[in-house]
């Protein structure tokens, strides 16, 4: 410790707002250069070596061979994918003195995808599968949480090649069941959940999420093991009802509702119901957004929904991707004078009415179902305006807020929402890539087919978060063994030479029997230096000191507290034991 590079820190960084980001800034693992980017210090260094190294291992034992790209590339393959447009403002671009576009890699699936056309050309190369662990770069409009999310991360990425969609299906398989491994192997809870695939494209698509309460990613699951992230739940439409009976549409005053509630009140006050009492359910709230594409056209779209729910925003996100979502302001109710805000109703809305705006409606918008939804006038509403009679949506879209308790899509019981941090994810690419830049080998026919595509994330440096996140208490750090900088603190507290002398001689036994130690040698008193012990979060400490006089030294375990006073000889043994648990 004398000569370790590392200055414990006794506040908090400002900018902490979880736990792992003020224990790893704070126990000198990280040290912040600027929004989202990090330097790694020795003792950060050494838990994300272990971090990749366990990746490396599993990658290796399904047949996955290592390759590494650079992070500094050209323009030309993400134009040929679209992506060099479709990412945005997330995508660092610069230029080189010749005015060349490049670009600071987010991700390299069209690098891997030109790298095998290049090499390969028929079925007989494939399957393959490779993998890089690179720096990647995103330009995060918040970044934040440390290094959870950050400009600059180190990611493990894997893509697989296969002739046709049984291969794929095969190696998605090999790779699902190897971050199975991994994250067994880093030692923390989560769960695998359905998602969507988003900008990657492809099919099916599931992540693995660190359950964590501050995690960024709100998931579902149900007692009968249905589990998914929010964006990729798919509620299921009741079946059409029959409205031969139901009453015609009629408009009425109600004056001072223009939020549900003051409209449900004046419905039970005005217009009482026979068989109930009104509820949000019964109306239809019609919300409009603009949204804006990566090549700058914009749109309003306006989204029917049950008035008891709200539009959740990282669904609609995921939902009309690559669109950016933006506030409808009160300029651009202007340009659309149909609309009435706070009384927007369906006959105002379609592509096909005055205002062309788009409208998409919530599953349970089925044909027969009759709603209390704005007329299009300030201070009235339309009453049992019955869908697929009065009006009838352009489409549907789910990106209603699923709520504790609904039913789960699968019939598997109700479902509970939790938050997790996403730590992998894994998409059956598809063709898309290979379709974009040419991808084919020969067939067993001689026959010219295009390759089908698997890709396969892990954030290497989130997951050093992710553990710290999930282990860390009160005091500082907690790693688990297999992450841990080092596998033992030997803490040398008091003034005599012989104290100095017997935890010098403990570390080099220690040493030889192959164990990692830290020896904290410093002039410091006894408080620092067990303070400084729990912030670093070693798994196992050795504490000699006063009792040596008696021949006993304390072994005390950081995460269940526990002490224990050994003999001074049998101390090696014992600290072995602890080590391989027997």
């Amino acid at each position: 410790m004398s000569s370790l590079f590392v200055r414990t820190l006794r506040d908090d960084p400002a900018d902490a707002e979880v736990p792992s980001h003020r224990w790893l800034v704070r126990a000198g693992y990280i040290r912040r250069v600027a929004p989202g980017i990090y330097s790694w210090l020795p003792l950060g260094l050494k838990v994300l070596h272990k971090v990749e190294t366990i990746v490396r291992e599993e990658m290796e034992a399904i047949g996955a061979q290592e390759v590494h790209f650079p992070a500094l590339l050209p323009r030309e393959p993400y134009e040929d994918t679209n992506r060099w447009t479709e990412y945005g403002d997330n995508l660092f671009r610069l230029k080189d003195r010749k005015g060349a576009d490049l670009l600071l890699g987010p991700t390299h699936e069209e690098m891997f995808t030109l790298m095998v056309k290049d090499l390969y050309s028929s079925y007989k190369d494939l399957p393959l599968a490779l993998y890089q662990i690179q720096n990647k770069y995103r330009d995060e409009a918040r970044p934040r949480a440390g290094i959870l999310r950050g400009r600059e991360f180190v990611m493990k990425d894997s893509y697989s090649f296969d002739i046709d969609d049984a291969g794929l299906e095969a190696s998605y398989q090999k790779h699902r069941e190897a971050y199975i491994k991994i994250f067994d192997r880093l030692g923390f809870d989560y769960v695998i959940v359905q998602a969507m695939a988003g900008a990657m494209g492809g099919s099916k698509s599931e992540e693995f999420l660190a359950v964590a309460p501050n995690g960024e990613d709100t998931f579902v699951r149900s007692p009968g093991g249905y589990a998914a992230n929010v964006e990729a739940v798919r509620i299921s439409a009741p079946e059409p009802v029959d409205y031969a009976e139901a009453p015609a549409a009629h408009v009425e005053a109600t004056p001072d509702s223009e939020t549900i509630e003051t409209l449900v009140a004046l419905l039970n006050k005005d217009f009482p119901r026979d068989d109930r009492e009104w509820t949000g359910a019964d109306t239809l709230k019609n919300v409009v957004f603009k949204l804006r594409y990566p090549d700058g056209t914009e749109e309003a779209l306006a989204i029917g929904l049950p008035g008891d729910r709200a539009v959740d925003e990282k669904r609609l996100e995921a939902a009309v991707e690559p669109a950016e979502v933006l506030d409808f302001t009160d300029a651009d109710f202007e340009k659309y004078p149909n609309l009435k805000k706070g009384y927007i109703g369906p006959e105002a809305l379609g592509e096909e009415n005055a205002s062309k705006v788009r409208y998409l409606c919530d599953p349970r918008v089925v044909a027969g179902t009759r709603w209390v939804t704005g007329a299009n006038e300030p201070g009235h509403h339309v009453i049992d305006l019955v869908c697929g009679r009065d009006f009838t949506p352009d489409g549907v879209i789910d990106v209603a807020e699923v709520r504790e308790g609904d039913p789960a899509p699968d019939g598997s019981g109700p479902l509970t929402l939790a938050r997790g941090i996403e730590m992998g994810h894994i998409f059956q690419l598809g063709r898309k890539y290979a379709d974009s830049l040419g991808l084919k080998v020969l067939d067993h026919n001689g026959k010219l087919v295009t390759v089908t595509m698997g890709s396969y994330g892990v954030g290497v440096s989130r997951a050093v978060a992710a553990v710290a996140e999930g282990t860390c208490d009160e005091k500082g750090l907690c790693w688990p063994r297999s992450l841990a900088p080092f596998d033992v603190e030997i803490v040398a507290t008091g003034k005599g030479e012989e104290i100095f002398a017997a935890a010098e001689k403990l570390a080099s036994e220690l040493d030889e029997a192959g164990v990692a130690v830290l020896l904290d040698d410093r002039k410091a008193s006894p408080g620092v230096k067990f303070a400084d012990t729990e912030i670093l979060g070693m798994p196992t400490a050795v504490v000699i000191g006063r009792d040596l006089a008696n021949g006993q030294v304390e072994i005390r375990d950081r995460k269940s507290g526990e002490k224990r006073s050994v003999a001074v000889e049998d101390a090696l043994a014992e600290v072995l034991k602890e080590i391989h648990g027997h």
